[in-house]
């Protein structure tokens, strides 16, 4: 359950840190690659059930 919700909010992290959106243009991809770094991490930890 708990694995699930932090899968929910790292998604939304990384839709809110895509630079397409006007408060985040200037940031470029950094924030958006480092999230996504973290979400692909937690799915794995998550399907290996050490999570």
């Amino acid at each position: 359950m708990m694995s699930t919700i932090l899968i929910i909010i790292l998604v939304l992290l990384l839709i809110g840190a895509l630079p397409r959106w006007g408060y985040s243009s200037g940031w470029g991809y950094g924030p958006g690659g480092i999230v996504g770094v973290l979400l692909i991490i937690v799915i794995v930890l998550a399907l290996t059930g050490r999570l």
